[in-house]
């Protein structure tokens, strides 16, 4: 029915709670003919319809619409920039950035991009990284990661040759 939302994802919400069709009709006041529909993607739902579903599945219609969204394959290139001294490239989607960087012994970041309301991992590929928030520090090698809050200041150092991946996923 629609290219944008499967909603046949609610059939396996429906079976991961234990219920049958009519169980689930009868906690949400969503009619037997309607769920069904649903879970044949040829209904599209209407937010009060989610509203109800979601309470049963003790989620948030969003979550539902969400799910029902990432059952499609999305494709992007990378976009390679120089922050400082490293090189990095970058894919993009709605929630999420991912960064590849490489750098040289001695290289630095002393003012990242600014980011958004986001949580940042830096994750260290090969080689060591002198890592500095406002009141800590880390030196992380490879297989070392580091989650934080981006939105506070951070600045890197490459200790030796380095390759990291950065990633921001947003608050919900």
């Amino acid at each position: 029915m629609s290219e944008l939302f499967d909603f046949s994802i609610l059939r396996e919400l429906r079976k991961q709670a234990g219920l049958n069709i009519a169980e689930l009709s009868a906690r949400s006041g969503v009619s037997t003919a309607v769920i069904s529909k649903l879970e044949r993607n040829q209904h599209l739902a209407g937010l009060e319809t989610l509203f109800k579903l979601s309470r049963v599945f003790n989620c948030t219609p969003a979550d539902i619409v969400a799910l029902a969204e990432t059952s499609y394959t999305r494709r992007t290139s990378a976009k390679e920039h120089r922050s400082d001294d490293f090189i990095f490239s970058e894919i993009a989607y709605g929630n999420i950035r991912c960064l590849y960087g490489k750098a040289s012994a001695g290289a630095k970041v002393s003012r990242p991009h600014l980011h958004n309301d986001d949580y940042e991992l830096c994750w260290v590929l090969k080689g060591r990284l002198h890592f500095i928030l406002p009141h800590e520090e880390y030196e992380l090698t490879a297989g070392e990661s580091l989650q934080f809050d981006a939105l506070l200041k951070h600045t890197y150092e490459a200790l030796e040759d380095v390759e990291l991946l950065i990633i921001h996923v947003k608050k919900k």
